[in-house]
């Protein structure tokens, strides 16, 4: 399939730069199951589409205030965003810098330590650090708000562009979807007698790097860790014996669920996953899916085209221009499930 046919026009305005004052005050376009027309509902409305014995998966990665600026020793400006964690005094990074630095080279931070370049991996750097990358990270570090977002991050992004429930330091980028929940939100959840479970997806950076090949079939997917537990495993296997729906978090769930049972069967994964979620992708554990929009041409647009129909989902998107949602990372939200097939 041609990238081509997963675009759609936004206007910049619809772009929301900045997150709402409550967490789950967004909007929440519902496509249903049966054949009719979409939902305009709220957020705060979406236990009302759940039913007792369903599950809902989240992903409780914590962002890492990942984006850092350096200087070389000759005194020009580094910015450093971190793509992942490789030890507590190693990670991989990307860099902006005028000219490249070679292994060996050294970068000194605003507190005057320095970070050795030890390897390079494709488009990335291998830094070591003098102390603790996370540590490091939490003192000088700002959010890596992502590019659309055209302001600099301040000091509510410390707390909005993280999920209430995010607990295992590693992602680069919000699990989007999960912004939306706050503990009245989740609170209502339990009490309609749904279950939360927790899967672990670190985001990389490269969420947002764009299809470089026109043909779906050559674009190389980064990789990213993940962890699904034995105990989520056990909870999806009960939702399944008691007619329950599984229903994702996020599109970075549906990766973490979809890796674990790629062998064809849902069992515990703990490592790192290339999967390219595809139309003609046949989904093993998600019925149903709480996501945000996402960027024209994107990967992530691509596996909800999978996920409930090309036609269908653009469908939708342009919907939602027209009726002015909030796009992207602090933006509104949808609900959708496969189409019900045909008698």
């Amino acid at each position: 399939m041609d990238r081509r046919l997963f675009s759609y026009h936004l206007p910049e305005s619809r772009i929301a730069q900045a997150p709402l004052s409550e967490r789950s005050a967004a909007r929440m376009l519902v496509l249903p199951r049966h054949e009719g027309p979409w939902q305009d509902r709220m957020v705060r409305e979406l236990p009302d589409l759940l039913q007792p014995g369903d599950l809902l998966v989240a992903n409780a990665s914590r962002v890492i205030p990942a984006r850092l600026w350096a200087r070389k020793p000759s005194g020009g400006e580094v910015e450093i965003l971190v793509e992942r964690l490789l030890s507590a005094r190693l990670a991989r990074v990307q860099l902006r810098v005028s000219k490249k630095p070679a292994l060996g080279a050294h970068v000194i931070l605003e507190d005057g330590s320095r970070l050795l370049l030890q390897a390079r991996e494709g488009a990335f750097f291998d830094f070591s650090a003098e102390t603790d990358w996370l540590e490091l990270l939490t003192r000088m570090g700002h959010m890596p708000l992502p590019p659309y977002i055209t302001r600099e991050d301040d000091s509510q992004d410390r707390e909005r562009y993280q999920t209430v429930y995010a607990e295992r330091p590693g992602s680069v980028a919000a699990p989007t979807a999960g912004l939306h929940f706050d503990q009245a939100l989740l609170d209502r959840v339990r009490a309609r007698g749904v279950e939360l479970a927790m899967v672990t997806l670190h985001i990389g950076a490269g969420t947002f790097q764009p299809m470089r090949h026109d043909d779906l079939d050559q674009h190389q997917m980064h990789a990213e860790w993940l962890e699904v537990s034995a105990e989520v495993v056990e909870k999806i296997k009960a939702t399944r014996a008691r007619g329950g729906r599984v229903i994702a978090i996020g599109t970075t769930t549906v990766r973490a669920l979809e890796s674990a049972a790629s062998a064809g069967e849902l069992m515990p994964y703990q490592g790192d996953t290339e999967l390219f979620i595809r139309p003609g992708f046949q989904f093993k554990v998600v019925d149903a899916l709480f996501t945000n929009f996402h960027l024209p041409e994107s990967t992530l647009l691509v596996m909800i085209s999978a996920f409930a129909g090309r036609e269908r989902v653009l469908a939708a998107y342009e919907h939602a221009v027209q009726a002015e949602y909030r796009f992207f990372s602090y933006g509104d939200a949808m609900f959708l499930a496969p189409p019900q097939a045909s008698p």
